[in-house]
């Protein structure tokens, strides 16, 4: 009998946000992953990279100022360095995990491109807000060299893009190792977003929402199951008020009304969601599943979460 493919993305409490905070989180979750692994999944892992890359981003770029002969590190690099980052620590972490248990498997990282639209109306609209604060005279200096900033409460800080992925150039990869019956982290961050000129891969200055990311992963790699591994135990109407409603189960249909009534905050439920939707509308037999790292396994068995169908 054939396994079960699953991909599941991992939040901020999965990672950490500095080195020794990763380094103790990873640790925590390749618990949870091994549980899975165990049971018989054949899992793609994907994860967050806010913290990790603004913290890249801004010590790359403030070496520069110090150092005039190095130049700025594009985000394109600065997502492929948070890739490799966290993925070492993420596919160490399960493999010492899984050897514990007696499960001698290779875990493999794969850096991963993922290419954009720019021509997508999002492109022009920056969005995501990346690295340092910065002073007036600062944010003027980005804007010189073409880089879109804003005023915060306390300083300026740049933005970027964040255009919808359409594919994963590296999938083949990625299902070779899958087929290998092998766990693989991959497409970290929402992937390093490329677009194509003259067959040629081009890194583009952008972030890619993760949870949508993860859903192209999940289509791309035929998988049963997207699992989105958040900071609730299940989707919520109304969060964070008195008069909280948790939605235990919602076809595809039920979640598209909840998107148009704006019922989930963007950059938060609302890409999962959206992201969901896609993964059950374009395949037979899918479903999503959103809920906490510690109740995934319990979620898989139908105890726990959101079920998106």
């Amino acid at each position: 009998m054939a396994k079960k493919r699953l991909v599941l993305t991992l939040g901020h409490l999965a990672l950490g946000a500095t080195l020794p905070e990763q380094k103790a989180a990873v640790k925590n979750t390749a618990k949870y992953l091994a549980d899975l692994i165990q049971d018989g999944f054949q899992i793609v892992i994907t994860h967050g990279n806010t913290p990790q890359v603004d913290m890249i981003h801004t010590a790359m770029n403030e070496f520069s100022q110090e150092h005039p002969e190095y130049t700025a590190v594009p985000m394109a690099i600065c997502a492929a360095m948070c890739q490799g980052y966290i993925g070492y620590d993420l596919q160490n972490a399960i493999r010492s995990e899984l050897i514990s248990r007696g499960i001698y498997t290779p875990v493999s990282t794969i850096l991963t491109q993922v290419t954009v639209n720019p021509h997508d109306d999002s492109t022009y609209i920056p969005y995501r807000l990346i690295g340092r604060k910065m002073t007036a005279e600062e944010a003027r200096r980005e804007g010189l060299r073409g880089n879109d900033t804003v005023e915060t409460e306390d300083g300026y800080r740049r933005v970027v893009i964040s255009p919808k992925p359409l594919a994963i150039v590296e999938i083949d990869a990625i299902n070779a190792i899958l087929d290998a019956d092998q766990p693989v982290i991959a497409a970290g961050g929402g992937g390093i977003p490329v677009i194509k000129k003259d067959g040629t891969l081009m890194g583009t200055a952008a972030a890619i929402d993760k949870d949508l990311t993860a859903a192209v992963l999940a289509k791309e790699v035929n998988a049963d199951v997207l699992m989105y591994l958040t900071d609730v135990d299940n989707i919520v109407l109304n969060y964070g008020s008195d008069s909280e409603i948790p939605l235990y189960e919602l076809s595809a249909k039920e979640a598209e009304d909840h998107i148009k009534a704006g019922s989930f905050a963007a950059g938060t439920m609302d890409p999962k969601v959206r992201g969901g939707i896609d993964f059950v509308q374009t395949g037979t037999n899918r479903k999503v599943i959103i809920t906490t790292l510690e109740k995934a396994r319990a979620a898989l068995a139908g105890k726990a979460g959101t079920v998106i169908y």
